[in-house]
């Protein structure tokens, strides 16, 4: 099946699960930015619940800029900042240091493009993860799709609708200050992986 979806900075956990069965992931470089969402931030475990690292833009959060010309604010420093957040929140996870040299080298690669960034970001998953669909980005905008050849999941995973995700990312693993703030469903990819590794493909497909 193929999937056309937006792009997002290290997506949350249900976002894999939708994108496990898709042999062809289409990315909608045409769509127009829209603020609130997962497009420039992601969520994470910090010791007193959600963090949201969110990446500033050139422009501001309400422009009305096509995805695939958003830019982000080069003058903040603000890989860096997300980085050292990452680092103090996930380095006691069992799986960090697995993945920290590769991280590390990602985030302190130059970025111009929101979407450059997020593609970025999704293939390195995909590479932690074994998963190997082929990614494509649109070349026009299309209002719908045939359901029987395309799955569209475009705006769909928002932080104001979490409750109709579906219960995909629901399944408990331990999560690193799960005794202090119990455990939170469904956040960023970094956090299934840091906490599981090699794992955290069966939960994906599960």
């Amino acid at each position: 099946m193929n999937l056309i979806i937006d792009s997002q900075y290290f997506p949350s956990i249900i976002y894999y699960k939708i994108s496990y069965n898709s042999t062809h992931i289409y990315f909608d470089q045409y769509e127009t930015y829209q603020k609130m969402g997962f497009r420039n931030r992601c969520s994470i475990a910090g010791a007193e619940g959600i963090l949201q690292l969110s990446i500033p833009l050139a422009g501001g959060r309400d422009q009305r800029t096509l995805m695939r010309d958003v830019r982000v604010e080069e003058r903040q420093a603000w890989q860096r900042q997300h980085w050292r957040t990452i680092h103090s929140c996930y380095s006691r996870s069992p799986w960090f240091d697995y993945y920290r040299d590769e991280l590390e080298r990602l985030f302190g690669k130059p970025v111009q493009f929101l979407l450059d960034w997020n593609l970025a970001c999704f293939e390195w998953s995909l590479g932690a993860l074994g998963l190997t669909p082929v990614l494509s980005l649109t070349d026009r905008y299309e209002v719908s799709y045939d359901a029987g050849k395309m799955m569209d999941w475009r705006g769909k995973i928002l932080p104001k609708n979490r409750a109709g995700w579906g219960e995909g990312g629901h399944t408990p693993y331990h999560q690193v200050f799960e005794d202090r703030i119990g455990f939170i469903p469904n956040l960023s990819i970094l956090d299934l992986l840091f906490c599981e590794g090699k794992e955290a493909i069966r939960y994906i497909r599960s």
